[in-house]
């Protein structure tokens, strides 16, 4: 009745997770004035009055898939889960309010661990001042599945979608980039070492920075109030969630222009570098490819550079290009190499 067993199959992985969205978005129409962004920015925009617009998003975390609750506590585990969805709606340049939290748990997990996973949402709610203000619980066959979804408000002079960069303007990313992945592959590395000798004690002291940007990561609220504070207005702008090259192509996409990365532009922690070499990695496609970084990049007009530049939270990385002229990584060899989406994708 609902299937033509004959007819040929889609595999999702074939799509990936941005195709997929695109393809199930792609005929939706927008009903009401009021929705003034639907799909395809890091967060959809609707009207309130002529003040003010808000923000919503929602992100969704599956036991298996986003985390792993061998070396992931459940505090750090709520913790980021707001953190991922309060740093979609800093990138809308806006203000983070309100968060509602459902989750879905199977009966191997006892009161006491649910407690302890709100009492990192609770942790999280309380610093950035976010109000938890409702949700849904229901039960899960196996595993803990969490979706969290935040809401906040911009004035509408100040909202940044992905679609305004021009092709003059220069491309800024807030901290430094890879240790969110590198924290992954050591925690993976010592759950390999823990389970062929459970007496093993790992020694993470080495990697404290790469395993904090894994289990506690943090939104970059203040970037939004610095930004303000030197009176650059980004033109474009999204979180780095699944690595930087796939937020470029997302910005260059959104904003039709091109853009030319500069490898040795890149910011990296000494951690990131030296662990890099401890695992044979490049440290160039860490950054490119890691994810879970949940800094800023953004685009500024070129005359902003002297309201920025020196600014140790602030990296310019690269300039926007004509469309046509494509989207590059320039090497520190002065080669240049076109830019592919080899960020995170769940689907793979």
């Amino acid at each position: 009745m609902f299937e033509d067993k004959n007819s040929e199959k889609t595999n999702i992985s074939d799509l990936g997770e941005f195709g997929l969205i695109e393809h199930l978005t792609q005929k939706i129409k927008l009903h009401h004035k009021s929705t003034v962004l639907g799909v395809g920015d890091d967060a959809a925009v609707i009207s309130g009055d002529a003040s003010v617009l808000t923000v919503v998003t929602t992100d969704m975390l599956v036991e298996g898939v986003h985390f792993d609750l061998g070396y992931m506590p459940l505090k750090h585990l709520g913790y980021k889960a707001v953190m991922v969805n309060l740093s979609d709606v800093f990138a809308m340049n806006a203000k983070a309010n309100q968060i509602t939290v459902s989750i879905a748990v199977s009966n191997r997990f006892p009161v006491e661990a649910i407690d302890e996973l709100y009492a990192g949402i609770k942790t999280a709610c309380e610093f950035y001042k976010v109000d938890l203000i409702g949700g849904d619980t229901t039960t899960s066959p196996t595993g803990l599945i969490i979706s969290i979804t935040a809401l906040g408000t911009v004035d509408p002079k100040e909202v940044v979608y992905r679609s305004g960069a021009k092709d003059t303007d220069l491309l800024v990313v807030s901290g430094d980039l890879g240790a969110a992945y590198l924290g992954l592959q050591v925690l993976e590395r010592e759950k390999q070492v823990f389970q062929v000798n459970p007496n093993a004690q790992p020694d993470l002291e080495p990697y404290s920075y790469l395993v904090e940007r894994q289990l506690k990561p943090e939104a970059r609220k203040d970037i939004v109030q610095l930004l303000k504070d030197l009176e650059v207005q980004p033109t474009s702008m999204i979180d780095i969630s699944d690595g930087l090259s796939s937020e470029i192509i997302h910005l260059c996409k959104s904003s039709k222009v091109g853009c030319q990365l500069f490898e040795d532009k890149i910011p990296l922690d000494p951690q990131v570098i030296s662990t890099c070499e401890e695992f044979n990695m490049d440290s160039t496609t860490i950054a490119l490819s890691g994810g879970e970084d949940y800094e800023l990049l953004f685009t500024v007009k070129v005359e902003d550079y002297p309201k920025i530049k020196g600014n140790p939270n602030l990296t310019v990385i690269g300039h926007m290009t004509q469309e046509q002229e494509g989207i590059h990584l320039i090497t520190r060899a002065q080669t240049k190499i076109p830019i592919v989406a080899r960020g995170w994708n769940s689907f793979e």
